[in-house]
């Protein structure tokens, strides 16, 4: 070998193991960066019928992830966000799955459909990784369908229907009153409509009718001429998203005097009706005209950013964010068996209420305080937003976070494996 020879062979080698070391030094950085984001799946409709609430959950799920990473972030991780559109249960499924398997996420949050939660529920199930339902009400997915890895910040049917059927009962207005229902035909609407008829029938009330709805349904004449013609006292609303809001408005103008009432209420259906299109009493899971300061700071914060209040959606979605936060950090941990195991020993939680709420260990169902609210008269509402006033909080301040809730003979709840 000529000196020539081997010296190009040493600067050969040399650049060789540098650029190995270089490697090797560069690879564990790589995965520190990886290591040190916590990574939150976010599933949501954010088109169809129920995709105007779905872009208030994400907006407010964004929120909490920024304010949670600017305070510092969870186990000295960020969090990092990946939002998806859950337009229907079968799309659930295959984006429930690619965020656990391929994204790796620690938990998922969100939904609004109760088909599409139960859907994702059997996946993390599954997949043994933490769901929390922000906005899905079915009874079944904390009773027949419940699982150990689903916990549920949304309020369950039962919840709203005792909450404005409770204060109905003490009014006189349930016992003989006749009650026409209409109801979304599918899973949420169904088991609405069997917990409300339950509570009404054990009161002294009476169901002259039950007529399924079709989602998306633009004619309501057929039913209102049929609510007409039955001349009930109440007609009860089991319905959900932009059907709440088409019915109020057609509802208006036939200018029928029924009294309205429901099962289940969310805030931006009635605020697209707008306050002419409104009427009576209703239930709230939330609602931005809450005094206490948390809630006044939160709704200041969301007002700011996002141009409006938060509506409830907002607030399940944010408050999911903020209790998977708080519950990493008290387990010291991502796993979801340490998870499960510190949110099941009754770890309180700041709901922006008045009350701090935690989950019962044996259906994961956050038991909270719920609100009556009264529909303003038009000339005491300071804005668009400003359609409710809060009556009383259900539980009282005195009650137990129980009263609300269906019983274990009511909504068995069998954790298997």
């Amino acid at each position: 070998m000529t000196q020539t020879q081997a010296l190009s062979r040493r600067r050969v080698l040399k650049a060789a193991t540098g650029t190995a070391v270089l490697g090797m030094v560069g690879f564990p950085a790589i995965t520190k960066a990886q290591v040190d984001t916590i990574k939150i799946g976010h599933l949501t409709p954010l088109t169809g019928f129920l995709g105007q609430l779905g872009v208030y959950g994400q907006n407010g799920a964004k929120m909490a992830v920024e304010e949670i990473n600017a305070r510092g972030g969870v186990l000295g991780r960020k969090l990092a966000l990946t939002t998806e559109d859950s337009v229907n249960p079968g799309v659930a499924v295959t984006k429930a799955q690619k965020l656990i398997e391929q994204d790796k996420v620690s938990v998922i949050i969100g939904e609004i459909s109760s088909a599409s939660a139960g859907a994702i529920m059997e996946q993390a199930k599954r997949l043994k990784a933490l769901y929390f339902n922000t906005g899905a009400n079915s009874d079944e997915l904390r009773g027949a369908n419940c699982n150990r890895y689903t916990f549920h910040i949304e309020g369950c049917n039962t919840m709203y229907t005792k909450t404005i059927g409770l204060w109905q009962k003490r009014q006189g207005l349930i016992k003989g009153a006749r009650w026409y229902m209409l109801t979304a035909d599918y899973a949420f609407g169904h088991d609405l409509a069997r917990v409300s008829t339950r509570f009404l029938q054990e009161n002294g009330g009476i169901v002259v009718q039950n007529d399924l709805v079709p989602t998306n349904t633009p004619d309501y004449s057929p039913y209102i001429l049929k609510i007409r013609q039955a001349n009930p006292d109440f007609v009860y609303l089991n319905l959900a998203g932009v059907d709440q809001t088409t019915f109020l408005k057609q509802y208006k103008e036939y200018g029928l005097t029924y009294k309205l009432a429901g099962g289940v209420m969310d805030t931006i259906p009635f605020w697209a009706a707008g306050i002419d299109a409104l009427s009576g009493y209703w239930q709230s899971l939330w609602y931005h005209g809450l005094t206490n300061k948390g809630a006044v700071a939160f709704t200041k914060a969301f007002t700011d950013k996002f141009g409006g209040p938060p509506d409830n959606q907002a607030w399940g979605d944010y408050m999911g964010m903020q209790i998977v936060a708080q519950a990493m950090t008290e387990a010291k941990s991502t796993a979801a068996d340490k998870l499960i195991e510190v949110l099941e020993k009754g770890m309180k939680f700041d709901l922006l209420k008045n009350r701090e709420g935690f989950f019962r260990d044996w259906d994961h169902q956050l038991l909270q305080e719920m609100f009556v609210v009264k529909v303003k008269e038009k000339d005491k509402a300071k804005d668009k937003w400003d359609i409710f006033e809060i009556i009383e909080a259900s539980p009282g301040p005195d009650e137990s976070l129980e009263l609300i809730q269906p019983t274990k003979a009511e909504n068995a709840c069998s954790f298997a494996t």
